[in-house]
Formats: structure tokens, sequence, C-alpha cells
């Protein structure tokens, strides 16, 4: 059975990926800053390696004996004094680095869905730059891009919650986002096969306006819209951009930019967006 270095494994996403792991009986090596963040730390497929990814020093001989690397390292949003740089780009290169010394066969690498084409964003400029070292490493590679998180769909229940939602244009713009267990089955996945790129979403397309209907829906509240003109999220972004640094603007300008745009991909899961708010009411 093949080794798996995962790298990211106490994030969203991360925490789905390891957990597929291990039901699809994978040993599997977690690179983490704080080993009490992983439940399954005691799991007899598990080793814990104990480092921080943006400190090279620290994960020398982090691949060695590994087959595998998937990594879900980035940020959101920037902390620690951390930009994204520092993170999306610099510490995956230092993962990267580490397979190389250690013969690592192949390189799993989660980016966003449309990100070659956004790369004005700060986020994306940083997540292409990685991908554009991976695609010269001389390593087997699969960069995985997934639509939009149900965790970023939230929102709009915590606006109906509070009786109204705020959408761009007119509410017909389409997205399909994807539940974190259903992404992390495409990750797990493609250890085994050969697509080189793969974009995935949920398994249901829907407008801004549908995804309010279902939000409200659960919320068990009426319908109140109100319709925002895109050039207006455009404008607050440059103002935002203007006078605020990139700590600031950066995941604004990501979220308000995707919001402004079809954000569809090839349909997969099982998971509803329907199922994932009432769950969060749960």
């Amino acid at each position: 059975m093949q080794k798996v270095l995962l790298a990211g494994a106490t994030g969203y996403l991360g925490s789905y990926i390891l957990k597929e792991l291990i039901n699809q009986g994978y040993q599997t090596r977690v690179i983490v800053r704080n080993p009490d963040r992983i439940k399954e730390s005691r799991h007899d497929l598990v080793e814990i390696f104990n480092a921080e990814i943006t400190q090279p020093g620290s994960i020398v001989n982090c691949c060695n004996n590994v087959d595998t690397v998937i990594s879900t390292v980035g940020i959101t949003r920037q902390k620690d004094g951390l930009t994204y740089m520092d993170v999306d780009f610099q510490a995956n290169l230092n993962i990267l680095k580490e397979a190389q010394k250690s013969g690592v066969k192949k390189f799993i690498y989660i980016s966003v869905l449309n990100g070659d084409k956004l790369t004005q964003l700060k986020i994306c400029e940083a997540k292409e730059k990685f991908v554009s070292s991976l695609k010269q490493s001389g390593i087997d590679y699969c960069i995985i891009r997934p639509n939009g998180f149900f965790s970023d769909m939230s929102e709009f229940l915590k606006m109906a919650q509070n009786g109204r939602i705020y959408l761009f244009g007119d509410g017909r713009l389409k997205a399909n986002p994807i539940h974190g267990s259903d992404l992390a089955k495409v990750c797990v996945d493609s250890v085994k096969l050969n697509e080189k790129e793969v974009n995935v979403g949920g398994p249901q397309t829907l407008s801004q306006f549908e995804l309010a209907e279902i939000a409200f829906k659960v919320a068990n509240k009426k319908t109140r819209i109100t319709f925002i003109p895109i050039w207006i999220a455009r404008f607050i972004i440059k103002i935002v951009k203007t006078f605020t640094g990139s700590k600031t603007y950066g995941p604004l300008e990501f979220f308000m930019t995707v919001l402004t745009i079809d954000m569809i991909a090839p349909e997969y899961g099982e998971r509803t967006i329907e199922e994932f708010y009432r769950g969060l009411l749960k």
C-alpha cells in the first residue's frame, strides 16, 4: 500500500481528506503544528510529523519513504503576519523541495476553480505561482480545482435568518459548490488516477437566487432579496484595495469577485446544499 503525506490536515478540507485516506486504507503521515488538533492521531494508519511548513528547517525529511503528497495548504484570511505568498506559494514550495529530495512519485495540490484565469487576485496569484513550480518540478502531479465549498455558502443562511439576502447582479449567476467529504474522495481517488488537472463541483448547479430560496426555506423565513448592481461590487473592491493592505482586501476581493461571475464545474458528489444548511441549524 502506498504511503501518503498530507499537508493541511487540520483545515476544513484536510480533515475530510484524512478521514478518506483512512477509509481507503492508506498509511498517512500528516504534517501538523499542533498534534492535538488531529482526532485520528492515535489511529494505526496515521503518523504525526510535528513541524511548521513555513519554516523549511522544521520539515527536513518529512517526505522520506512517501509515495504521494497531498497538499491543501493555503490561507483564506491572512494572519500571524503571513501573506498568501508566504503560505500558498512558499510553504507549498518548501514541501515540494522535500518531495523532490526524497523521490516522491506524485504531488496532488488543491488550488481553485478558474484560479489560472484570476491571477489578478492575490490569493490566486500565489496559488498559481506554486502550480507553475509544481508543473516544472519533474514530479508527476495532479491539480484539483474545486468550486467553492459548502462552508463558503453559510453566509447565505446567516442572511436568511436575519430576514434579507443581498445578491450581486440579477441573481442568475450560477455555481455548484461542493461538500468537503465529496471533494475529499476526488482528492484521494486521484492518487491512483492519471489526470493532470481536475475541475470539480457539487451535484447541483444553482443560481444565486435558487441558493437564496433554499436558505430562506431552511431558515423558515419569507423570501426577501435585495439585488446589488455588479458595478457597485467592483467599485467597493477598488475602494478597499486603495485604502487597506492585502491582509484586509485579499479575502474580500476574492469572494466578491467569484460572486460576480459564473463558477461552474463538472458535477460530482452526493451532498446537497439544503442538507448542509439543515445540518448547520442542528
